[in-house]
């Protein structure tokens, strides 16, 4: 079985997220797990006058991956910064090229799920992610979330991210908080369920 988390980070908070939800995967006996990241689309000028381009040289060795690739995986789930309560530019991109693979029903039945960053506690990311489970439903994926098994989800004694939706994390307005343990915990149970339920659904 072949997972696949891939992701768009900025400032690395989901970056971050990424890592935590492929330890979670890994835990699965038999599961190979890849972490691969989606193109730029932002001009150098850009990226370095918002000051992402130092961010970005923690996770620059990371691969970039095509939107070809993903029929080769069993459950691939997607890490995404918000924009305005919706998905970033350079991931919508990359799903945007994915056309020959849903004409061909390439990714129906596998498992799909969506983790995200946003920037304060109600700055989109159930939005984001329900916006990014319409996309995996046309595709035909099994969406996975982050259920109430995981009991992180439900303190409310700090400021934390986490919805059944899927994991998530709260940035800070200029990205000075990264992820408390508890949200790393969310998003290492779910990768960890999300391969589970894969495993099921390859048998």
């Amino acid at each position: 079985m072949k997972t696949l988390v891939l992701f768009y980070s900025t400032y690395g908070h989901v970056y971050k997220l990424a890592e935590a939800v492929a330890e979670g995967a890994r835990q699965v006996s038999g599961n190979d797990v890849v972490v691969k990241r989606v193109p730029e689309t932002l001009p150098q000028a850009i990226l370095d006058q918002i000051g992402a381009t130092e961010a970005q040289k923690a996770f620059e060795h990371i691969p970039v991956a095509s939107p070809n690739e993903l029929d080769q995986y069993d459950a691939i789930i997607f890490g995404t910064p918000t924009r305005y309560g919706n998905v970033c530019g350079q991931m919508q991109s990359f799903m945007d090229a994915t056309g020959a693979l849903w004409a061909q029903g390439k990714l129906v039945g596998k498992a799909g799920g969506v983790f995200v960053s946003t920037a304060t506690q109600h700055g989109g990311q159930e939005t984001t992610i329900r916006s990014f489970h319409t996309e995996l439903l046309h595709h035909g994926f099994v969406i996975v979330g982050l259920p109430y098994a995981w009991q992180g989800q439900t303190g409310h004694e700090t400021v934390t991210g986490g919805t059944p939706y899927g994991a998530s994390t709260v940035a800070g307005g200029q990205g000075e908080r990264q992820p408390s343990e508890n949200e790393l915990e969310g998003a290492r149970f779910q990768g960890r369920h999300t391969a589970e339920i894969a495993s099921k659904l390859s048998k």
